[in-house]
């Protein structure tokens, strides 16, 4: 068995054949072939929203096509090839919804799932907000949830002819539907009245 590495923080052009090799006491994703950690661990207020959320939407999928998975949770964005020592964007979203079976496999998602859910912790801002972004629209996910947990908001941005474009800032009070995920609505309200 190979030897595990510890990788080079500075280096910024590892491939998800390097992230195989590590072996670290963290979560780490690769964004790009640069390396971004992921602790420390969410907070009790995120892993609340994100266990309600994936419940909302398993229950929702249940017995159809479409399958959502929780992190930890690898989602391999390939620009050009789905070799592993090609492919430099590994992330984990918090929650992802994936309807193509193909895109499946043992070690969990290969290319852009259908939605994708992050939940912002304090610290996180910057990597969600501008770098993911980034690569889920390059990628092609068709509809991205941004959650602020504090202020209580739901983002969402839709994938229309290659571009992300912003919902409105949903809060407390509103219905937030789908694009993607036929008949799928949250109460705003209701959901975040059980987040205390």
């Amino acid at each position: 068995m190979p030897k595990a590495e510890e990788p080079d923080f500075a280096y910024q052009n590892h491939s998800y054949a390097d992230y195989l090799k590590w072996d670290l006491d963290e979560m780490v994703e690769l964004i790009k072939g640069r390396i971004f950690k992921m602790s420390p661990g969410p907070n009790r207020l995120h892993q609340k929203i994100s266990g309600y959320l994936f419940y909302a939407f398993f229950n929702h999928l249940k017995n159809k096509p479409c399958e959502t998975y929780a992190a930890p949770f690898d989602v391999r964005l390939p620009r050009h090839s789905k070799k592993n020592e090609e492919i430099y964007t590994v992330v984990q979203p918090d929650i992802c919804v994936i309807c193509d079976p193909l895109k499946l496999d043992d070690a969990g998602c290969v290319g852009a799932p259908d939605l994708i859910v992050e939940i912002l912790s304090p610290g996180n801002n910057r990597k969600e907000l501008a770098n993911k972004y980034e690569v889920y629209e390059e990628s092609g996910v068709k509809e991205y949830w941004i959650i602020h947990p504090n202020e209580q908001t739901v983002l969402i941005y839709s994938l229309i002819n290659g571009k992300f474009h912003p919902s409105r800032l949903f809060t407390s009070g509103d219905a937030v539907e789908s694009n993607v995920i036929k008949g799928f609505q949250l109460n705003l309200e209701s959901f975040f009245k059980d987040m205390d």
